[in-house]
């Protein structure tokens, strides 16, 4: 009747994992959670969730994830699938694809840009593509 699964550990801290500052990382990281890095990164990060990168980290690679706030020094290519947000004191090099892009004023930003957006185009007046080649 009372089948509660108990909570994982990680459920009752919070899904975030931290790298703090004077860490370095050589190589790849992949997370299901939330991240934040304050450390240094030399590789790639994946993650199904969000990466902030504080204003004292670096991170040299490719990074792939839902979210993402930048304080700090990226250089690579970021994809990113909905919000990408650059902070003030941000320093971006690279490529960067996101979904939305918020870029504050004082971050230097020297990237390619592409804005990608989830939904699929609709077809004009609602036709089908056989009916317009008709």
């Amino acid at each position: 009747m009372f089948d509660k699964k108990p909570k994982s550990y990680t459920d009752l801290l919070g899904k975030t994992n931290r790298i703090v500052e004077g860490t370095v990382i050589n190589g790849d990281i992949v997370s299901p959670a939330d991240f934040r890095l304050d450390g240094h990164l030399f590789g790639n990060f994946q993650s199904k969730g969000k990466i902030v990168i504080g204003p004292a980290a670096i991170v040299k690679g490719d990074i792939n994830c839902k979210n993402a706030d930048i304080e700090g020094k990226f250089e690579g290519k970021i994809q990113v699938t909905e919000i990408l947000n650059i902070k003030s004191k941000a320093i971006i090099h690279g490529e960067v694809v996101c979904g939305k892009l918020s870029v504050e004023p004082g971050a230097d930003f020297s990237a390619t840009c592409v804005m990608k957006t989830n939904h699929k185009p609709s077809n004009t007046h609602g036709q089908s593509t056989e009916e317009k080649t008709q």
